[in-house]
């Protein structure tokens, strides 16, 4: 795994009820390509060698949205810095399968943007 770039954007997610339309969208706007089975597809750029970003199927249990996430070292020491600086979670620190350590907040302004800690190497 290459290493992380702290406090800067590295990695984007789109969810929607209607992911073949969104996959059609941004696949001809912006030449993107999605891999992956299931609800939760990779999105790579072109000329990227690794994807940059997420589409996730909501199936309709939630408003879409499109949001950035920031890559910290400490998913819960960010988020309690955040809710003192007055954001509010929405999604609170959430561990995957493989070790990766996310979360999602609202800003002071009201806007929904995440956090994560890239998984440990293997």
């Amino acid at each position: 795994m290459m290493s992380a770039q702290y406090n800067a954007v590295g990695w984007f997610e789109v969810a929607t009820d209607r992911p073949e339309e969104a996959r059609r969208f941004y696949g001809e706007l912006f030449g993107w390509t999605f891999a992956g089975d299931g609800p939760y597809r990779e999105i790579t750029a072109p000329g990227a060698d690794r994807p940059g970003g997420g589409l996730f199927d909501s199936e309709g249990r939630f408003p879409g949205y499109a949001i950035f996430y920031v890559t910290v070292e400490d998913v819960a020491a960010a988020l309690a810095k955040a809710e003192s600086l007055g954001a509010k979670a929405i999604v609170p620190p959430t561990t995957t399968p493989d070790g990766l350590v996310f979360a999602q907040l609202r800003d002071t302004t009201g806007n929904h943007f995440g956090i994560f800690t890239p998984p440990p190497s293997a």
